[in-house]
This record gives C-alpha cells, structure tokens and sequence, in this order.
C-alpha cells in the first residue's frame, strides 16, 4: 500500500498526521536517497548532512508536487541537487588548496553483514572484502560513481537510474560498463592478499571440529578396551 503523502499548504502548520507520514516516507526511502548522496559526495557524515538538507526542502514544498513523477523520484532529485551543490562548494573551497587532498576514509555504502554469521574469522574475511569494494566504489571517476551505485548496489534500471542523473539511457550504460571494467581491473589487482583470509577455519569452527574428532578418537578407544 502506497504511503500517503503530506497534504500541506503553503503556510500550513505541519499536522501531527504530516509529520508521521512524512516520518513514514523518510523511513521508506532513507536508505535510496543515502546511498545517491554518498556516491556524490564521497563521505559518510557530508551525505547524510546532505539528506537531512534534502529532506527539510522537500517538507517544506511538499505543496509543489504533483505528482507528474514517482516521489521516490522527485526526492531523489532533491537530494541530487542538494548534493551536487555540496560538492560544488567543497571544490571551490579546497581550489586554492592544491596539495591538499581528502584524507577522510571512506566509510559508506551500507553493505549488510550477514547477521547470522557467528564466526569471527568468516566476519573479519568478509569484512575485509566489503571494505576492498567500498574502498574501490568511493575511487571511481564522479561520472560513474552514481551510475554505478544506483544500477549495481540499488539495483535500478537503466531508465530509471539515467532519469534520476539527468542523463540519457545510453550514456547511463555506457558509464556503468566502464565503472565495471574499471572496477574488475582494480579487484584482480588488489583481491589477492584479501583471499589470503578467505574461507577461514579457525576459532569456534576449528575448536568444535578439534573437540568433535577427539570425543570420537576416545569413545573408540574406549569401546575397544571394553571388547
């Protein structure tokens, strides 16, 4: 079922019924738009700075949508442009500052763990490698960052990705072959001292295995002296 949407006038005190819809379709979309902020912007606390920008605009000209696209889409907008200005003004700022550069780790895209693993090892492993991916995401070219976190990581089409970026469908493919080709370049590059870790069997896995294979050695000696 569809959310519904703010019904506010221009200069409308929001309603305690605005404010939990507009809650409910911040809940619905923050991961979206999060995600779009930080493939521009490249850093954690900026985007979601830039979200909450976003979001505090659409709220206010919530009168001013009609509907003529998803709202999905028309937030996206926001956030995009509100990004795009960010990063705009960052570069004027650091212009005259040539040898400086951005020395904040990337700590972005939200890739979910595995909550069931148990494992430290396996956790550290695969920790290892969704770090190795968030690292090489945060270093493409501007021009495919977006592309290629609104087709791969949201799972977009390609319309519908090239709609939110302004862009035309081909141009939005095209990026997104070339942020693949750049990025499989880099992972054969780098993947290999991270797979050193890969299918670990260590901590409980190895401990119950041990304990497991020395139970059965002493119960089959056990049943051979009793023979």
């Amino acid at each position: 079922m569809p959310i519904a949407e703010p019904d506010l006038g221009v200069n409308a005190p929001p309603s305690p019924q605005d404010l939990a819809r507009f809650r409910a379709i911040m809940q619905a979309h923050n991961r979206k738009l999060y995600r779009i902020a930080r493939s521009i912007l490249r850093d954690s606390g900026d985007a979601e700075d830039a979200l909450q920008e976003a979001y505090v605009r659409a709220f206010t000209h919530f009168h001013r949508f009609r509907g003529d696209a998803a709202i999905t889409t028309w937030l996206a907008r926001i956030v995009i442009n509100e990004a795009l200005g960010r990063l705009r003004k960052r570069r004027r700022e650091t212009k005259s500052a040539k040898d400086m550069r951005q020395s904040q780790e990337a700590e972005i895209i939200a890739f979910p763990l595995n909550a069931g693993i148990s494992d430290p090892e396996k956790t550290m492993a695969q920790r290892q490698i969704l770090d190795l991916v968030e690292r090489l995401t945060d270093d493409l070219p501007d021009a495919y960052r977006s592309v290629f976190v609104l087709r791969v990581i949201e799972g977009l089409g390609n319309e519908e990705a090239a709609a939110l970026l302004d862009l035309k469908p081909e141009t939005a493919r095209t990026r997104l072959h070339r942020a693949r080709r750049i990025l499989k370049d880099r992972l054969e590059r780098q993947i290999g001292p991270v797979l050193l870790d890969a299918f670990p069997f260590a901590g409980r896995r190895c401990e119950r295995l041990t304990e497991t294979v020395l139970v059965r050695i002493s119960s089959q000696h056990r049943e051979a002296k009793e023979k």
